[in-house]
């Protein structure tokens, strides 16, 4: 999880855009709370927007309900971080860019077979976008041409992302009934993990992968 001082921050810098009137502040909190759901983006600028809206925003972008579930979770971590050298730098998580040809198509095959929500979408038309499923996030970035041959990522199994998950079996067999394109079946690795392969928009391969033991 992204570090809490960052969001806390980030949450003003949210205000700020907003007072300024900046647009892509405005797709964000569409598509995050639901109080603003089909409102237009002078709508949202035009109406307060408070540091606690911002906050719940950001909670939600991170997959929580709220900002408070958001801290009531970073609470339970603080005994592990409190350890940490503080010193040293700490990689909060990373966010694979995927290059696709129709950014709203690729939203949809997220959402509608992978299981995964729109955190916000950017531009008009639409050539970026960020979708989320538990603590996995993935940029979705418009390009006119194919970034990789499909049939040399196929062969050769070039991933785009490998998304660690707990309960790979189950994530597996929902993806199955939700008719995805699978590449390569569940099965156990000699590095001790078991994973499967799916093939996502334009040839993006996505790896999902479980821990053995």
């Amino acid at each position: 999880m992204t570090n809490l001082e960052n969001l806390r921050k980030q949450a003003k810098q949210l205000r700020r855009w907003h007072r300024e009137g900046y647009y892509p502040v405005a797709q964000r909190i569409r598509a995050s709370l639901p109080t603003y759901a089909g409102w237009s983006d002078p709508e949202i600028l035009a109406r307060p927007f408070g540091l606690a809206q911002a906050q719940d925003l950001l909670a939600r972008e991170q997959g929580f309900d709220s900002w408070a579930a958001l801290v009531s979770e970073w609470s339970a971590m603080t005994i592990e971080t409190t350890d940490r050298d503080s010193s040293n730098p700490r990689f909060d998580g990373a966010f694979p860019q995927l290059f696709v040809r129709d950014v709203p198509a690729a939203c949809a095959f997220f959402t509608e077979r992978l299981g995964f929500v729109v955190g916000y979408l950017y531009g008009e038309p639409v050539f970026y976008a960020l979708v989320r499923r538990g603590a996995a996030r993935l940029n979705l970035r418009f390009t006119d041409a194919p970034v990789i041959d499909p049939e040399l990522a196929r062969r050769d199994s070039l991933l785009s992302a490998n998304l660690p998950v707990a309960g790979v079996k189950d994530l597996y067999l929902e993806y199955q009934q939700a008719g995805v394109p699978i590449l390569q079946p569940l099965r156990p690795q000699p590095w001790g993990v078991s994973d499967f392969i799916v093939e996502g928009p334009d040839g993006n391969l996505l790896c999902f992968a479980e821990t053995l033991g």
